[in-house]
């Protein structure tokens, strides 16, 4: 009785000790007592130690003994155990299976994907004379939607409304969790309708699941305008519907937002749970904010929440990442010094990361560090060492690696071959490569899109396209699912040949298949057309593309505005790098000076100084080069006018200093202005007074200016106070007043021409002249003549 009461009452250490007392004195336990502790531990170990106990003891079952048995084992994990306790006490008719027997073993089933062999427990069910009920087909319906059997998830559903069972909120919401998974968000809002035709309004768990399915498909501005209409009908948003928003804002890189809804979370006092914190450093890593994702960890601790190997792994993953691989080491050796976590899963995050950076030595040594702590490599570890071999060269190494696996008792994978053999193809040794595809299909590896892709890159390679082409048939034929990198792979190779035919065919076999294209795929074709010289037909095939809306990238204009330049087209691509601009793609100094320096060698300088226009329009600055190319293209054309503009515009960009060329009038640039140098500050100075109009110019029309306003004696002396220099001046600073008194010459009125004309003539003589020392003498001398 005492040991029956202290089981009932969940005192299970008591009443262990009763029964052991019990036994001492040769005293015999119930079955009834064993039950019911039994029914208390049956999610532990103990509770199959105490049912071979009572067996000893020779008690006989109670109809309940045994469903608690099954029961547990379900609960601890060990199916296999259940079903074969459940079959061999069929067999010896030792109990009769009730309802929840068969309900737990579905239900364990069907939590781990078995959903079929779930089902056949049902005629079995029948044969006891048990009919399914309300829960029997919950679970069923359950496990198919996670599985993806809608259609027979429906059937179920019918068959249990036509047994006299109205469908519930919990088998409505498993439906629509199911099309939800599927991605058929337009079949989820049917469901509702009928649910709420049937008389059952949305709860929680079912904005939950609309939530996230608005997220998945990235339309998380309709989730947040949902979670506004959860709350208006008096719902409060637990942290599980908060995690999925969270995740989704994280992903879009809404860090403001996310930082809004974190306020709301601690606003309405609600708890985040582990879960919610591991998301949250999750979405902080993959954005690259490790101090947030650090802080919340701190927050996590401070909680009394311990960050769990998720949590750590997210930490880890992220410093590899942002390349902070020494941030990384110390982060895994604080944890393993402080013995938190010390999981080998921890330490391939941080060695595939010095692996994707070559570090093959810090590499090694933290695969040996893992070891001597007794972590078991698996072969991740060793795939990310093999990657790192192959990723500096060290071929005979990474073979030698690879060939120590099986005395490792470590099985290699599709991703281990794949990585030696992409190797071996791209240092060109095809037999080496061939020979491990051979090794794997005869290990019963199935190669995956990306094996085939390499295998089709080593054929292409060596000039095998007919193989390359067989390889991708064969793939079809085997149900081998191909990608838009196996198709990009085999046109890139007949594209490298400038095999446009081919390269098409391919494209054209591609869509056969159901497949989409990538903006690689019309990357690689447009720039075949435009080596092979068909510019239009690359246009044309670019105008075809943006009116079906495919998603293009900057490079497929780039191209084929490059290709204008060069193919004396410069009007067209002067009006196709307005396209791209307006179709939202952000230009860089990069490409405005791809396009210019083509245009500058064909000498269609006209249209250069457009798109040098265009350029500074949007605020892009000219750099170094490109100021060189612009000048030395003005110069050999003489449009001095344009050249002195165009060394305002770069002096108030702040390029300097100059360097003299043969050419009195022409200044090149060769590095950057240090405004440090007073010299240099007062070049600047000068040049920006005298064009103080430069903001309003349009590059190639110049606006007038009268010269006898300039007083050059007084911005001298304005220098002299506003920078305090009064260095020797060096020739170059000579020239750049000589080469100002030019631009005024050609950009003045005609009553000003002569006396323009004597400044210039009077300075050009002080410039050639070793006596002038201080530039007050030469501004004296202007200011006397003029």
């Amino acid at each position: 009785m005492l040991a029956n009461a202290y089981a009932t009452s969940k005192m299970i250490l008591d009443a262990l000790y009763v029964l052991s007392k019990m036994d001492s004195l040769t005293m015999q336990a119930s079955i009834s007592t064993y039950d019911s502790l039994l029914y208390s531990v049956r999610c532990t170990d103990i509770a199959w130690e105490l049912f071979q106990e009572a067996k000893a003891h020779g008690l006989v079952h109670s109809e309940y003994t045994c469903n608690i048995v099954i029961d547990g084992l379900c609960k601890q994990h060990k199916l296999v155990e259940a079903i074969d306790f459940f079959q061999q006490a069929r067999e010896r008719k030792e109990f009769r299976p009730c309802i929840m027997t068969f309900n737990a073993l579905m239900s364990a089933l069907c939590n781990v994907g078995f959903v079929q062999v779930a089902k056949s427990f049902i005629p079995i069910m029948l044969k006891y004379g048990l009919l399914p009920d309300r829960y029997s087909y919950s679970t069923l319906i359950h496990g198919l939607c996670i599985v993806g059997s809608m259609e027979e998830a429906l059937e179920l559903s019918e068959e249990m409304q036509k047994s006299g069972m109205e469908l519930d909120m919990i088998t409505f919401n498993s439906l629509i969790n199911g099309y939800r998974l599927l991605g058929l968000m337009s079949e989820v809002w049917k469901l509702i309708q009928m649910m709420i035709q049937q008389g059952l309004q949305p709860d929680l768990v079912t904005y939950t699941i609309l939530i996230t399915g608005l997220c998945e498909k990235g339309n998380v501005e309709e989730g947040l305008r949902m979670r506004m209409e959860i709350l208006s009908r008096g719902f409060e948003l637990n942290i599980v519907t908060y995690s999925v928003l969270l995740n989704a804002l994280c992903k879009r890189g809404l860090v403001h937002e996310v930082e809004k809804l974190l306020n709301e979370i601690e606003t309405i006092g609600l708890d985040m749970d582990i879960v919610a914190y591991s998301t949250l450093v999750s979405g902080y890593c993959k954005l690259g904010e490790i101090e947030r994702a650090l802080q919340v960890c701190k927050i996590m601790c401070l909680k009394r929440v311990m960050p769990n190997l998720f949590t750590h792994r997210s930490i880890l993953s992220g410093l590899c990442k942002k390349g902070m691989l020494v941030e990384a080491r110390w982060y895994l050796e604080n944890l393993a010094n402080k013995c938190q976590v010390n999981d080998i899963t921890l330490y391939n995050v941080v060695i595939d990361g010095y692996a994707k950076v070559g570090d093959v030595n810090n590499a090694v040594r933290l695969y040996e560090q893992a070891i001597k702590l007794g972590l078991e490599p698996t072969i991740v570890t060793c795939n990310s060492l093999i990657y790192a071999f192959c990723k500096v060269g060290n071929l005979t190494m990474a073979e030698s690696f690879f060939k120590t696996l099986e005395f490792k008792r470590l099985v290699s994978t599709v991703v281990t071959y794949t990585i030696l053999m992409d190797a071996f193809c791209e240092a060109g040794n095809f037999d080496s490569m061939l020979k491990l595809f051979d090794e794997m299909v005869g290990k019963s590896i199935v190669p995956n899109a990306i094996t085939y892709s390499v295998v089709i890159k080593g054929l292409c390679k060596h000039g095998m396209f007919q193989k390359a082409i067989h390889v991708l048939h064969d793939m079809h034929i085997k149900d081998v699912t191909t990608d838009q990198i196996t198709y990009n792979t085999l046109i890139q190779g007949f594209c490298e040949v400038s095999n446009t035919e081919m390269a098409f065919r391919i494209h054209d076999n591609m869509l056969q298949h159901g497949l989409v294209p990538s903006p690689v795929t019309y990357n690689l074709l447009i720039n075949v057309l435009c080596l092979k010289g068909r510019v239009k037909h690359a246009e044309m095939l670019l105008n075809s593309l943006v009116e079906k809306g495919v998603d293009l990238r900057k490079f497929a204009y780039m191209t084929i505005i490059k290709a204008q330049c060069a193919k004396g087209m410069p009007y067209k691509a002067i009006l196709l790098f307005d396209r791209l601009i307006n179709a939202g793609f952000e230009v860089s100094i990069k490409d405005f000076s791809s396009a210019i320096n083509r245009l500058c060698k064909g000498y269609y300088l006209d249209e250069a100084k457009m798109l040098f226009k265009m350029m500074i329009c949007f605020g892009i600055r000219p750099d170094q080069k490109l100021a060189a190319v612009m000048c030395n293209a003005l110069s050999k054309k003489n449009d001095f006018c344009s050249l002195y503009v165009l060394q305002a515009l770069i002096v108030k960009g702040g390029l300097l200093p100059w360097v003299l060329t043969k050419d009195p009038g022409f200044i090149s640039f060769e590095a950057t202005l240090n405004v440090a140098d007073p010299l240099n500050a007062f070049a600047m100075y000068l040049m920006e007074i005298i064009l103080h109009k430069v903001d309003a110019m349009k590059f190639g029309f110049l606006s007038s200016y009268d010269c006898r306003t300039v007083q050059l004696e007084k911005f001298w002396e304005d220098s002299q106070s506003k920078i305090g220099i009064d260095p020797p001046l060096f020739p170059y600073c000579y020239m750049l007043v000589v080469s100002l008194m030019l631009r005024l010459i050609l950009n003045i009125s005609v009553d000003n021409l002569q006396v323009n004309m004597d400044i210039a003539f009077f300075a050009m003589i002080f410039v050639n002249s070793r006596t002038v020392k201080d530039i007050s003498d030469l501004c004296r001398c202007i200011r006397v003549q003029g």
